[in-house]
């Protein structure tokens, strides 16, 4: 089989009701990034912070994986996919895809603060005062700022393997997943999927821009690569 890699961002799960990270302001639902989502804002307010992942685990909770989801879980019939995703929500894995990398972290896994390998299942609120076995507070199982990305390594290794590309919903700014694209061997298609793309077929060899949001561009996708088998 062929392998794909399918890198996904906000705009992946923004159709499934799941706001976008950062507004136009820079504040994620009302809130400086910093407070939220930086070893500062942690160490300033850990209940403003708890609080803060709390209600967006709720919210994942009543929302349903979108068409885009979907059909790519259901490319698995066709060829060998990896999912990386910079989305800390459980959505691909509720589509049904089996092999997703999350760059970011996941909501639903709480973390030890004294033990970064301690990672819990989570679906309820995280609270002070709730612990790890070895007595240190549970934090949400997110990468904030100024925080290394310790994914980065194995979803470049998965990246290098591909036969195609396909990115999904990301500007592509936000580094060190921006650096993804490099990993490519010479001459794979890449296949470019956003609203508003800012990237070009110029910058990128191989590059197929799509400008169409996820569900609509998604499946066009599809089409070419299910051409390229051919």
């Amino acid at each position: 089989m062929k392998k794909l890699v399918v890198l996904t961002g906000a705009g992946m799960s923004a159709e499934s009701g799941i706001n976008t990270f950062r507004d136009s302001n820079g504040l994620w639902e009302g809130h400086d990034v910093m407070q939220v989502a930086s070893p500062m804002g942690w160490a300033a307010n850990k209940g403003l912070v708890l609080n803060f992942y709390n209600q967006r685990r709720k919210q994942l909770c009543t929302v349903k994986p979108n068409t885009a989801h979907e059909a790519i879980a259901k490319l698995e019939k066709e060829f060998d996919v990896s999912v990386i995703t910079q989305n800390v929500d459980d959505l691909h894995e509720r589509a049904g895809s089996t092999k997703v990398i999350h760059l970011h972290g996941e909501l639903l896994k709480a973390r030890s603060t004294a033990d970064h390998n301690l990672i819990y299942d989570w679906k309820g609120d995280i609270n002070i005062g709730d612990v790890c076995e070895k007595n240190s507070q549970l934090r949400p199982h997110i990468v904030w700022f100024y925080e290394d990305v310790p994914m980065i390594k194995v979803a470049a290794g998965v990246v290098a393997e591909a036969n195609f590309l396909m990115i999904v919903g990301t500007s592509m700014q936000v580094y060190p997943a921006a650096s993804l694209i490099n990993f490519t061997q010479p001459g794979t298609p890449i296949y470019f999927i956003d609203p508003n793309p800012n990237i070009s077929t110029n910058e990128v060899p191989g590059l197929k821009v799509i400008s169409k949001k996820a569900t609509e561009g998604v499946p066009m996708a599809i089409e070419h690569l299910i051409r390229n088998l051919s």
